[in-house]
């Protein structure tokens, strides 16, 4: 006998393990990056290898990734949710036991460029589900409760990554993470409907997809709201691509210590997310996106006067940084919703887009700011500045060029 998938209507009145999906969705992404990170040392030993090719395994991956992310959602327009979540966990857990039973260096680069182009699916267009089936308030609660999830992911996958070498080795990361994808494949199978209607899809003709990707590119609003997304994340990713000048160098702590930094950033987007969910319907969503930019402008000034008035220490200096994810976390998913507001019949692939730009931009500012403003907290402080001043600014602008915002525009 068939198995029998929820309805819309099913999972509008009990959203509650479609969210927990879609939140297992979105994690892929980070631990694909982070439950490894521990095994660095045990792969280079195991394949003699050096640490410039060691790194090309995180480096190869970001690249498929980042490319790929253009492709998820004008894929999953044209042939439906369902079928391209599927076909790419399939191909991620081939990926999986590929990296588990390299047997060189080269081959884990293979198998890395794959899991990188799979990894970024879940992303893409499990929030684009969200505004499939969700409207309104609902969908502000939604995507606020997806990203207090995905928020918790870069805090809980070294640490799982962590346990798994101490149990085996380095390989054991990758069977521990395949069989997570396969639970996911099997859980995705049996309980994600598709919610992207026929008449809904688009051709990918390349005529028509270069249409489709025009009209995103050079809608204003697309670029307004998509750098405000991406701004704000690199307000505190320079933090965390800093990491080891600002944790070690500046403030003294130990390369075992990395956790002074990440688990209040985690805590602090966790801890706006889930205000983000509760004030959906109390408040209207451009007043949260305001409450939020009020928090990120104090951490940020907070940060500077500490940086310039007190001398440095671990717990004061992390703490604006942590101040500052609040903010963020209470901003991105009421942005994000707007963004796909604008772009109903093409919401994948702007999804796609924007996470494309705001990946894009981590990675610059990775190579080519931060080397630059990590040698003192000063510098970090007034980088992070102004970023949130320039995400702010777009999102003034915005608001000033476009028509009132309320829920309904969800």
């Amino acid at each position: 006998m068939s198995h029998k998938l929820p309805t819309i209507d099913a999972l509008q009145n009990r959203p509650g393990p479609l969210i927990l999906l879609l939140a297992a969705l979105v994690m892929i992404g980070p631990f694909s990056v982070d439950m490894y990170l521990p095994a660095f040392p045990s792969i280079e030993a195991s394949f003699g290898a050096s640490p410039a090719a060691l790194q090309q395994t995180l480096s190869i991956y970001l690249m498929a990734y980042a490319v790929m992310m253009l492709w998820h959602g004008a894929l999953a327009d044209a042939w439906g949710r369902r079928p391209v979540i599927l076909a790419s966990l399939a191909i991620y857990a081939i990926a999986t036991l590929g990296c588990a039973i390299a047997n060189n260096i080269e081959t884990l680069w293979l198998f890395r460029a794959m899991q990188g182009v799979c990894a970024g699916v879940g992303l893409v267009i499990g929030r684009t589900i969200v505004r499939d089936i969700f409207h309104g308030i609902a969908a502000q609660k939604v995507m606020a409760q997806i990203t207090l999830f995905f928020s918790i992911a870069p805090a809980i996958a070294p640490i799982a990554g962590g346990l798994l070498v101490g149990l085996g080795s380095w390989r054991a990361v990758f069977w521990g993470l395949l069989i997570l994808v396969v639970l996911l494949l099997t859980w995705c199978y049996r309980a994600l409907p598709e919610t992207l209607a026929p008449e809904a899809r688009q051709s990918l003709h390349p005529g028509s997809l270069c249409r489709n990707y025009r009209t995103v590119i050079f809608r204003s609003e697309f670029f307004l709201l998509a750098l405000t997304l991406a701004l704000n994340f690199a307000g505190f990713f320079i933090y965390i691509a800093g990491a080891p000048s600002f944790l070690v160098k500046l403030l003294g702590v130990s390369e075992q210590g990395f956790a002074w930094l990440f688990v209040p950033m985690v805590f602090g987007t966790a801890c706006g997310a889930t205000l983000a969910g509760k004030l959906a319907g109390r408040i209207s969503p451009e007043q949260i996106i305001t409450l939020g930019y009020l928090c990120m402008g104090v951490a940020s000034l907070f940060n500077l006067g500490l940086c310039l008035f007190f001398p440095a220490n671990v717990m004061w200096n992390v703490l604006p940084v942590m101040l500052y994810t609040v903010g963020s976390g209470m901003i991105a998913p009421n942005v994000f919703l707007f963004l796909l507001a604008v772009f109903p019949t093409l919401r994948g692939l702007a999804s796609s887009l924007q996470g494309f730009l705001q990946f894009s931009l981590a990675a610059l500012v990775s190579a080519f700011l931060v080397p630059l403003i990590d040698a003192s907290l000063l510098t970090l402080a007034f980088g992070m500045m102004a970023f949130a001043v320039a995400g702010g600014a777009l999102w003034m602008i915005y608001r000033k060029t476009r028509a009132p915002l309320d829920s309904d525009t969800f």
